[in-house]
Parts: C-alpha cells; structure tokens; sequence
C-alpha cells in the first residue's frame, strides 16, 4: 500500500475538479487527483460537448431544405446519421487533450487512475493508494437518474452516457423527460430523420419562464415534434425496437427509448459515513462556503454540491474555492447571476429571477421590460426574427433576464454580467454596440426601461419646452 501526503486531494476529474487543480498546481500547492473514469468528466464525455456537436449536425438538414426563402434552391438533405456521430466523437477528441491526464501531470499535479473513497476524516484511498490531505475537494459530478418504473429493466433504454454512442438512426425515438437534454434531444433527432415523441409528467421546460417556453414548444411541435405533457410513464412493455410507453394520455410505441428525467448526484462509492461528511440525495451537505457542514477538511464543488447542476457553475465553484482553500479569505457562492441555457432552436436562456420569481419577491417594485426580436435588423436580414427578451428591473437594476430566440445562450451574457456586478439598466442602455447585430436586443430592452420615463413624461416635455423657449 502506498501512501501520500499532500496539500490538497480532488475527487473527480471533471469540469470543477480540473478547474481546481490547475488553479491550485500553478499557485504552488501540492494536489493529488483522483478520476476513476474519463478525465473530462460528464461534460465533455456525455453532456455539453456531444449534444452540442450533434445538435450542429442536426442543423444543417433542415438549412439545406429551407433555402428558397434566401434565393437558393431547397434541396433534400441526405443524412449519414454514422458520419454524424463520427463528428460528435472527432469534436470529443479535439477537445480531450485539455482535460488529458498528460496535461495535468504537466502541470505538476499527480494524477491517481482511480475511484476515491474515504477510509477516515482525513485519508481517501484510490486503489491500493492512501492519500492524507489537508484539504479534500468532491467534485464527481452526476449521473442520469433512472426512475423505477415498471417494465423498464426488461426492455433496452438510452440515456445521455449511452445515446452519442448509437450508430443507427432510431425509427422512432421516445424520449421521456421535456427537460433541456430531452428537449435537445428529442429536435436534433427529428431533424436528423427520426420520429420523436416526447413525454413529460409535469411540464415541458419546467425550470423556464412559461411564456417563453412555449415559443421553443410551438416551434418544435411544427417541426413534428410530438409533446405529451402531463403525462406520467407508469409502465413499459415491449422487447427489441418494438417498446411502449403506457401513460394515464395513452400509451406511445416507439423503436427506441431514450431516458431524460433528470440527474442523480455521484457519492456511492465514496464511503461518505467513514469520513464523516453529512449528505443528503441532492449532494454534500455544505454551506455558502461549500465547506461540509460536519468535517471542515472537506469541500464540494459542482453538482455534488447540492444546488445547480451545470457545467459553468462546478467552474464558478472551483474560484470560490481556490480563494478560500489557498489564501485562506471568505468566500461563498451565490447563485444570483448564474445564468442557464438550453440549446434548441429557438434557444432559451435565464439569468436571475423569472418574471413569476421576481413578482413574488419584489411585488409592486418590479417592472418588467420587453423587446421582441421581430423588430432586430440583423435577425430580419437572415430571417430568423422569431423570440422575445424580458428584463426583470427593480429600482432601476436588471434582477433577472428570460430570453427565447437566435443566440440567446449569447445574448443572456451581458443580463449575467450586469447582475453580477449590480449594474443599472443605464450601464446596458449606455452600451454602444456595432450595427446591425443580434446583440442589439439587450440595448433595445434596457432602452424599452428608459422610453417611457423619457417620452411619456409630462415633466420632460415641460423641461424640454423651456429650454427650446429660452435657449439662445
């Protein structure tokens, strides 16, 4: 048995884990990693990187077919759903290299190819490994939660960690879960050829303003989306490519079934009792500081940390705590300005409060500004003006922002960046920006705060009038 002593043990080598200790390796303490799986994590291997990449797959069949509008001639799209998925592992592997065991151990971090597990309130063992640390980061991210419902473990299924590695277009793909992954999904693979049924117990986009949720529906369901809501699975039967979905609307047959209700954080294998770690089923039970509440050597960063779930919040955490863990200052995360995009067509982006959050919390207070994209220039010229962007302002600054439309994952950076340094709508208002480009949604919306205190102002007029009187 080996045994090591270091400054600082992270388990898990994706998103916030590699954030962490690359920060820390170069900053001059000792770090060991500890990855059992992929380095690179969900991220990268199962979540953000291929669905993005077979999403811009997925988009370029229907571009090919909808060019008449622009002067070129509309021609049927021939997809290679195989060549697809080989673009889906070529951007994989591009990208790998940066979160490459070779990189890190570059850097100086020691690298350990094995799952942790606490032994004590101050040891993990990997392997045939113990390492004592002065400070230990969980940073293991989640998986896909698979729900128990009856029948399911007698018929194959898809999740997120498996779909990107189907090689044959699904006749008919069913999707249970309207979630961001499903939704995303369940557009790329109709686009690419398959027919897609969705079914959702709640409601679709759930997390997401109502009103601009429903732009990304509509636009989905004319694409031949079929979107079940309300519906909950309380059965499946079937065998091969032949399974049904039996819900109280009806039951859905279909040849494939991809499984998207939602995540499960990743602590089974590490013995959490032995280190003396209180956890709940959402994660590591932390504090603002995402310090564990019951062993002080232990923090957590990214899914397991019990709120958000996404990739750029497990990067947010790992600046919280590189300033708390190295320099020993206060620091805690919030998630006021922690913005989320999902990335259909229309895309649908939320930073801060949604305009229902924002009512029960502010009240009378809050003004809720508007700019439809029908209006933007640049959007008309490529005929894509179809979305909406609503700030939600209090006292004059932007307390959240819902957008829906073209490059909305894009346009929500610069709500992200006023809310998280308390800018005024002013600050956005003031913004020049380049013409004509989609950014100018965010300078239309703050001038939409503005308009009514300037043209429909009696006072103004007033003042306006005397100074034209006796302006020589």
């Amino acid at each position: 048995m080996t045994r090591i002593k270091t400054d600082i043990c992270i388990i898990g080598g994706g998103s916030g884990g590699l954030s962490i200790a690359a920060g820390a390796v170069q900053m001059g303490a000792k770090v060991v990693l500890l990855e059992g799986h992929k380095m690179g994590g969900d991220c990268l291997n199962y979540g953000c990187v291929p669905s993005k990449a077979l999403i811009a797959a997925a988009k370029q069949a229907p571009a090919m077919s909808q060019g008449a509008k622009y002067g070129v001639a509309d021609v049927q799209a021939n997809v290679d759903y195989a060549a697809a998925k080989d673009h889906v592992a070529d951007v994989i592997a591009t990208i790998a290299p940066v979160d490459s065991v070779e990189r890190f151990e570059g850097l100086g971090v020691q690298v350990i190819q094995e799952f942790g597990r606490f032994i004590s309130r101050t040891q993990v063992q990997a392997g045939d490994t113990i390492i004592e640390a002065r400070r230990f980061v969980v940073a293991t991210g989640s998986g896909p939660f698979v729900p128990p419902i009856p029948g399911l473990d007698s018929v194959p299924y898809y999740t997120n960690e498996n779909i990107f590695d189907l090689r044959e277009l699904p006749e008919h793909l069913i999707v249970i879960g309207g979630g961001p992954i499903g939704m995303e999904l369940a557009q790329a693979h109709r686009r690419l050829g398959s027919k897609v049924t969705v079914i959702e117990g709640a409601k679709a986009f759930g997390k997401d303003d109502p009103e601009m949720a429903a732009i990304v529906i509509e636009n989905l369901k004319a694409e031949g989306v079929e979107i079940v809501e309300d519906a909950q699975a309380t059965k499946i039967s079937g065998k091969g490519h032949d399974i049904t979905v039996h819900t109280p609307k009806g039951d859905f047959t279909g040849s494939h079934l991809l499984m998207a209700v939602g995540r499960k954080v990743n602590i089974e294998r590490l013995d959490l009792e032995k280190g003396d770690i209180a956890f709940t089923r959402g994660g590591l039970e932390v504090g603002d500081d995402l310090r564990s509440v019951s062993n002080r050597r232990v923090y957590a960063a990214g899914d397991v940390a019990g709120g958000l779930q996404f990739t750029h919040v497990a990067g947010y955490h790992a600046g919280v705590l590189i300033r708390s863990i190295l320099f020993g200052l206060p620091s805690k995360q919030t998630t006021r300005h922690i913005p989320w995009a999902t990335y259909t067509d229309p895309e649908l982006a939320q930073v801060g409060l949604t305009e229902a959050q924002a009512r029960d919390k502010h009240g009378d207070k809050l003004e809720v500004v508007r700019f439809d994209m029908h209006h933007n220039d640049r959007l008309i010229a490529e005929r894509k003006n179809k979305g909406l962007i609503k700030v939600m302002v209090v006292k004059g600054r932007p307390v959240g922002a819902s957008i829906v439309g073209p490059m909305a994952g894009e346009l929500i950076g610069m709500w992200a960046m006023a809310i998280a340094n308390n800018l005024k709508m002013s600050a956005v208002a003031n913004t020049v920006l380049p013409y004509p480009t989609v950014s100018e949604v965010n300078k239309r919306a703050a001038g939409a705060y503005f308009s009514p205190r300037l043209f429909e102002s009696d006072m103004v007029k007033r003042v306006v009038g005397l100074v034209q009187r006796w302006l020589p």
